[in-house]
This record gives structure tokens, sequence and C-alpha cells, in this order.
């Protein structure tokens, strides 16, 4: 097991020698060990096998250490045995230099820019005496701290790129997570690499490398080609601890049919040093060497940093082309893969995830750095879609690119494989929950102003504006604040993409366009909630015994069973305890039990109705939870407060459903997949524990039920059981890891219909309060109307035909991009796509590919102002949007999104509220 670090440990220098390298005797050296790999390699039954044993033998007899002139003696019959050539036949490998370097891992941030350094000024001094030797570096940040910090070594790094011996691969910002960050976050990781390889290189990516992430999702595909990804290169599932991977390389087709050519190099390693026995595993362990005769080789200390040595240049140079081995060359990732695609009519096709069955931990440790993370998504989406609507209103409104880029670069940092996912020491944690706390308090600064921009002089008769930001109607329950810091309850309605002022108090009560919430609790302690949507009883110790859908009076809780179940389990990996859940933490399934009599009501109805239970888990650990119905809402919410002091437990939560599925409903970057509720063969087996982002779906014909997160990724679905998974407790390597004071938030909701019915994924929190200033004015203002002017791309529709917008960045610094996985159609008749570089735009072809979206600085002719139409009542339009509103989406459910309630005051400054 990796332990935590020990702050205390010190390090001796003993001794220091100094050498004098003498080369013709490490050419003899290597000859050796490479005749001698051959001999062992090669196998008792093979001629050559022999023949490299006896040419081993008669170097050993002629050599005389104390006779330098019998060395080159000895060197001429290595060479003419390695001068002995193989046939056309022979296995190809491709050769690449590569250093894996984490940034961020068992070591701070900083530490990685030193060992960026380090790791590349070997590498500089290796393609200086190698001309051969090509060099593959990924993550662009890493890049960008050299140049920041050593910019002469990035001049060089420059000059070595014109040469074609330092290449840029990946695309992206960092070699990020590939389950957890939002789709619109992996497209900006894409974004701001590519901007970076061309700014400073001259050229974009062509193939994404993310060879030690821990799992890939089935939307990579598409994001991939949308932003000129055509290939991909990974290893990690060759750490699968159930099934093999029956691939090396092929098609992996995403959810809308976007394919990529795939290549994990068959040595399993990133890692590799050049030695006869990972030549011949490259070989041998070729799932696909029928079907092509080429293979990668990736060789270079890693994870660390280091990289390749001149002993393992040395090693492959002399296996360049010989008899009894495959040919190895140095090349670069273009030749691998324009090698590869020669051969791609025979290779197969692999559909949906690459799921890692392995780490699925990661899914679940570090819940703050999980919570951080989907925070931060959100306040940057909320950002740039209010600044990008007030400059569509106003072209003196600046919109704030640079400072954009800043958070976004920062957020896409902290979505590293072995930051987001909780396996990093402590000291990596605690910057990393820095870097959210500045996104969080940067962010609101700039969402109020663009808030007070967009709504300028529209304060409402009390000072306060609503704002939504999704692209529906919304009427939820907020709690609106009052003078003195009070706050009060009040059921609001906001058009799509929208605002609306707040109500007045005398306007808060007078009722209600649905049925109000009835709170009734019983002799025996229960307690039932009802807004005439939804009926919800709670046992006396909180437990969920029933939720019924009132409109079709279906249960939606297992007969004899009870949601709401919270249970523990003992959690004790073999190795990697950050990382890894075991199937067998299955079997030590332990129910918490309440005492009853803990429940009691809080909110007593009208708008809203709750009920509030404590829980004690262990000795050292209490929950306390409110259970929240609001008027009109289809979900029960739970808002949950835990003490965490645990050592190796794994805390879920659990709802039976009356519910029969052989599949559930998960939902991913821009969509969702469906994976199985049974076990029936080991590749089911094998998903015990997956990742989902926000809401989970169990459906069968006509009826459903959903669980919904506002911060959590781990889920599984076994049968009809549907489990969040809520809180870990590893020690290693970070041995604090999540213990103290957690906030979270979930919900449950019966549907009719199939899975992702019209309201699967409405939002949980509705009450972001961004604070700004403003000017008082009678009436609100129009807001542009989305269908004649598109400037955000459609990445989501949900089951009611409601697109879901993610806003373009309106100004960048770089000179193009591609546009994100949605605009992979061109638009309807007589709806012309208007971008500022049409040249990037839409092109014919038989077969639409990924289109370009270029961008410049200053205001788009969308954003233009434009004459105002007369104030409505409310402003926003409530309507789906029709054919003009941009490429076709891709499937997924609608996005949660919170509603925004901007305080103004009119000659002040604004303040959170």
């Amino acid at each position: 097991m990796i332990a935590a670090p020990d702050p205390e440990k010190m390090f001796q220098v003993s001794r220091a020698e100094l050498a004098v390298f003498h080369r013709d005797v490490h050419k003899l050296l290597v000859d050796l060990e490479l005749l001698l790999g051959m001999a062992k390699g090669l196998g008792e039954d093979n001629q050559r096998s022999y023949q490299a044993l006896y040419t081993a033998n008669q170097m050993v007899n002629i050599c005389d250490p104390a006779q330098p002139e019998t060395f080159p003696v000895a060197q001429a019959l290595a060479s003419k045995f390695f001068g002995q050539r193989g046939g056309e036949s022979q296995h190809t490998i491709h050769a690449l230099g590569h250093c894996h370097i984490d940034t961020a891992w068992l070591w701070p941030f900083k530490e990685t820019v030193r060992k960026c350094a380090r790791s590349w000024v070997t590498v500089v001094q290796l393609m200086e005496r190698n001309p051969e030797f090509i060099f593959a570096c990924s993550q662009a940040q890493q890049l960008a701290w050299v140049k920041s910090h050593y910019p002469g070594l990035h001049a060089r790094l420059q000059e070595f790129a014109c040469r074609g011996q330092f290449v840029p691969v990946g695309g992206t910002w960092v070699e990020m997570d590939g389950n957890l960050p939002s789709g619109e976050a992996m497209v900006r990781q894409f974004l701001q690499g590519q901007s970076f390889f061309l700014q400073e290189f001259g050229k974009m990516c062509s193939e994404f490398w993310l060879p030690d992430t821990f799992g890939y999702s089935a939307q990579l595909p598409q994001i991939m080609r949308s932003c000129g990804i055509r290939h991909f290169l990974t290893q990690k599932l060759s750490w699968n601890l159930v099934n093999n991977f029956p691939h090396h390389t092929f098609f992996w087709e995403g959810l809308d049919g976007s394919r990529v050519l795939a290549h994990f190099p068959p040595g399993d390693s990133y890692g590799m040093q050049g030695s006869v026995e990972e030549v011949l595993k490259t070989v041998a362990k070729n799932r696909d060497k029928g079907r092509t005769n080429h293979s990668a080789f990736l060789f270079g200390f890693g994870d660390g940093g280091g990289g390749p040595t001149q002993t393992m240049v040395d090693r492959l140079k002399r296996l360049c082309n010989t008899d009894g081995l495959p040919r190895v060359q140095f090349s670069s990732p273009e030749r691998l893969f324009s090698a590869l695609e020669g051969h791609s009519e025979q290779l197969c096709t692999w559909v949906g995830e690459l799921f890692l069955e392995l780490h699925n931990g990661t899914y679940t440790t570090h819940a703050q750095i999980k919570k951080g993370n989907r925070e931060c998504e959100r306040i940057l989406h909320d950002v740039e879609l209010l600044s990008s609507l007030a400059l569509a209103r106003s072209a003196q409104f600046l919109y704030p690119a640079a400072q954009l880029q800043d958070l976004w670069r920062l957020l896409l940092l902290n979505q590293f494989h072995d930051v987001v996912t909780g396996s990093c020491i402590q000291l990596v944690a605690e910057e990393a929950m820095c870097h959210y706390e500045d996104i969080r308090s940067r962010g609101n600064t700039l969402l109020s102003a663009a808030a007070a921009a967009l709504c300028a002089g529209e304060p409402g008769p009390e000072g306060l504006l609503i704002v939504n930001t999704l692209p529906w109607k919304r009427t939820e329950v907020l709690a609106l604040p009052r003078p003195g810091g009070a706050h009060c309850l009040a059921l609001v309605t906001v058009p799509s993409m929208g605002y609306a002022p707040a109500p007045t108090p005398t306007s808060l009560q007078p009722l209600l366009p649905q049925q109000p919430v009835f709170v009734v609790q019983e002799t025996d302690g229960s307690v039932t909630l009802d807004n005439g949507i939804i009926r919800v009883r709670l046992d006396p110790t909180g437990r969920l015994t029933s939720l019924v859908l009132v409109a079709s009076g279906r249960e939606a809780i297992a007969e004899g069973a009870v949601g709401n179940q919270f249970v523990l389990f003992d959690d004790v990996p073999l190795y990697w305890d950050a990382w890894d859940v075991m199937d067998y933490h299955l079997e030590t399934r332990k129910p918490v039990l309440g005492q009853a009599g803990t429940l009691a009501v809080g909110t007593q109805g009208g708008v809203r109705g709750s009920a509030w239970f404590l829980l004690q888990i262990s000795p050292n650990s209490q929950l306390s939870q409110e259970v929240v119905l609001d008027v009109g809402c289809p979900y029960v919410r739970f808002h949950t407060e835990v003490h965490w002091h645990e050592a190796h437990k794994f805390l879920k939560v659990e709802f039976p459903a009356r519910v029969r599925s052989p599949q559930a409903t998960f939902e991913v970057q821009f969509g969702h997949l469906q994976r199985p509720t049974h076990y029936n063969t080991s590749w089911d087996w094998a998903r015990f524990e997956v990742w989902a982002h926000r809401w989970i779906d169990l459906s069968e014909h006509g009826f459903g039920l959903a669980l919904l997160n506002d911060c959590k990724y781990g889920a599984s679905v076994r049968g009809s059981v549907l489990s969040l998974s809520l809180l870990r407790a590893p020690k290693s390597p970070d041995a604090t890891v999540d213990m103290g004071r957690h906030e979270f938030t979930y919900a449950l909701m019966p549907h009719e219909g199939e899975c992702c019915g019209p309201d699967t994924s409405l939002p949980l929190s509705a009450s972001v309060a961004p604070t700004v200033s403003g000017e008082h004015s009678s009436s609100p203002t129009p807001l542009p109307s989305f269908s004649t002017t598109r400037p955000f791309p459609v990445c989501a529709q949900g089951p009611s035909k409601t697109l879901a917008l993610f806003p373009l960045p309106t100004a960048s610094t770089s000179p193009c991009w591609r546009c994100p996985p949605q605009a992979r159609h061109p638009p309807p008749p007589g709806a012309p796509f208007q971008c500022p570089r049409p040249q990037s735009c839409w092109r014919p072809s038989s077969r639409q590919g990924p289109v370009g979206c270029g961008e410049r600085a200053g205001v788009p002719s969308w954003a233009r102002p434009r004459p105002r139409p007369p104030p409505p009542p409310s402003v926003g339009g409530d309507q789906p949007p029709g054919p003009q509103a941009g490429p076709e989406a891709v499937r997924g459910p609608r996005q949660p999104r919170g509603l925004l309630a901007a305080h103004v005051a009119a000659g002040s400054g604004g303040r959170p509220l």
C-alpha cells in the first residue's frame, strides 16, 4: 500500500563519486544484455536463441578487461549478429520516447514544475545526440509552466518541435480523468490544450493521449472528433481486474456513432525500457496482430518523470532490424496511426464506454473535491451564459474572456486524473480546495457583474430579480432574502433563459396554482408529506416506506422494503487504498438503524413541507437529514449533513424500487448510457460500482424511479435497488481524506413514461444568489430571442424536446478551435449557421464530419445591439426552440441548473445572498 508521506522524514547524502564513462564498454554491455535477452526470450526451441547465446559466449571469451584492444573485436561479433535482417513479414514496433509526469499525485503542483524541467532537459540532450530519436509530450499545462519558469528550455523545445523530434500530443490542458468532468469541461480541456499547442508549436494535435486515466466515457469519441482528434491512445485497460480487454487496435464508437481509431500499446505500459523481453511481449500480447502489423512502444521512466535514457535509445537502435525479433523503428504518433489506418478495414469496433475494472473508489474518494468540481463547473457555465447575454444586450459590456480563461484553466488543472479522483496526498488536496475557493469567489464576482449588466435598471418591487439560466420555464420555491438577514419562502415563476421580479411580501401567499404541501405526523411518529404530485411517507426513524405518484397511484418503493436506507460497508482494498473498492465489500453490508422517535416535523406545509431526523452511524459518526417536499415539485429532496470519522468504511444510501428492468440508465457527459442491473457475465459483475453524473434511473414500461444528486458520482443499480455512494474513509496516500463535516443533497423522483422523461433532470438547488447593482426601472427588458440569434451550440436534448444550451466564449486569444461535440450536423435549410470564420463552417460532404467554429476578438454579429420590442411582464421564451435552434442535439436529459436570485440595490455594490 502507498503510505501517506511522512513530513518528518529526512534524507542524508553520505557518499558521492566521480567516474569516467567508457562508451565502448557501455556498448558491449548493452550488446551482451540484448543477446542474453534473446537467448532467454526466444526459447530453447528457437534456433536464433542458440545463435544469440553462442555469440554472447564468443564475446566473453574474446573480451579481456585488461586489454581494451579486444573490445572492438567483441563488438564486431555482436554487430554481425544484429546485422542479420528479418523478413518483410516482421511486425513493426514504433518506438516513441515518452515521459508520463503526473501533474500532481504524491507531490504538489509546484514540484511537477521542477520535474518537467529536469526531465525535458534530459530529453533535449538525447535529441541533440540522437537525431532519429522522437519524443511525444502531452499536457499543455506542463508546457505552460516550463514556458513561464524556464523560457530558455521552452525555446529549445520549440526548436526541436520544428525539427519533428519533439511532438506535442494529447490536445488537452492536462491528462484529465475520463469519467468525472462534465461534457463542457471536457470540451474546454481540448479548447485550452489545442489553442496552446497551436499558438506555441504551430500545430494542433490529431491524437488524444490519455495513458493513465481510470476509465473512458462513452461520450469521448464524439468530443474528440468534434475537436479535431481522430486517434486515441491509452494502456490503462490492461489493469482490468476481471476481464481482459479483447483488442489493442480497434475503432472506438461513441454514443452518437462517432468513431476514432484507438490503440493500446500491447506491452501494456507507458514506461518501457527497450529490453528484448518488452519487445517480444509487444508482439506476443497483441490481440490484433492478425489484423495489423504495427504496434506502439512507449519508452521512458514515468509517473514521477525522468523520461528516456541513452541506454534505452542504444538498445532500440541495436534492435532496429534483427532476425528473430520484430522490426523496431523510432517513430512519431502520426506515423504510427498512419500505418494502423492502412489496415483499418480489418479492424473491429468497440461500442460504448471503456470501463476500467479497477479504481472504482475514485468515484467517491474525497467528497469535498468532487463537490468543488461540480459547483465550479456550474458557476463557470452560468458566468459565461449571463456574460454572453449581457454582451448580446449591450456592446458596451466587457466580456471577461481573460478572467474566464484563467478560471477555466484552474478548474481544468484540478481535473487531472489524480486530483479530482481524490487519489493524491493531503498537500495536493488542500491546494485543490484553495483553487475551488478561488474559482467560487472570482466566479461569483463575474456572475454579479454580468447579472448587473443584464438586468440593469430592473430590480423589481423588492429590489430582487430571479434569473433562470435554463431553457425552459421554471416554477420553484425559493428562500428570498428580507431585511435584517431573514428569509421567506416564495413560489416564483421565471421564463426560459430569462428573469422576472421577485414577488412582493403581499403576493407571496395568495396562493398557489397547485395544491399546497400537507404535512401530517401520525401517532406512531411517522410523517406523511403530500403536494398532490407525489406522496411521501417516512417511518419514525426517517426511512422511506412509501413514495406514490399521485396521478397514477403507482407505488415506487418495493413491497416490504424501505428507501433512504443508509448502509455501511467494510472497505479494505487489496492494495490501492484511495483508488479501489473491491467486490467483496458487498458481503459486509450493515444497515444503519435509527432510533424511533427521532423524526420531527420541520416546515409545516404550504409552499414547503419537511421533516428531519438524527442518525448515529457509528460511535464516531453522526448524520442529520431534512426531507423536503415543495409545492408543485415532482421529487422529494434529502438535505444531508454528516460528521464522518471512520477508517476503511464505505457509506451508501439505498432505494429499493418497485420497478423491474434488466438495465438502468446513468447520466454521462452530454447524454446517458445503460448498464445491466444483473451479474449474468463477468463483464456485468465487474460493474458492481459505476459512475454517473447527476442522475440514475430505473424504468420499466410506463413507470420509473430516478435518483438525483448535487455532488456525487459513485452509484450502482443491482436488481431493483438504486444505490448512491456517499463517503469513503481510505488512509493512503492521504490519511485525513473525507474526515470531518459534509453537506450534500440527493432527491428521488417517480415518473411516468420511459427513462429520462421530461422532468427527470430537474434542478436540485434553485437558490444560487449573486448580488448585483443597478438602477431602478418600472418594467423588465426582453432578452434576445434564441430562435433567431444563436450564440450557443446545442449540447443536449431532453425527451420533451427542450434544448439545453451551452455558451461559447465570446472572445478568445486562440486563433481557431473546434466546436463542442454537438456540432456534427449542418443546420436545417433556411437556418444558416452564423460563424465569425465562415471558411471554418459547414462543409458540403457526403459524410458530415466535425465542424470548425473559429473565434475572433470583439463583438460577433449575433451580439450587436438590436432595437428593443415593447417589454412583456416577464422576460424569456417558454417555447422549445424551433428548427432554427442550431445544430442537431445529441441525446441526453435536460441539464439541471439553479435559478439565480439577483438582489439589486440602487447605487450600491453587490453582495452574495
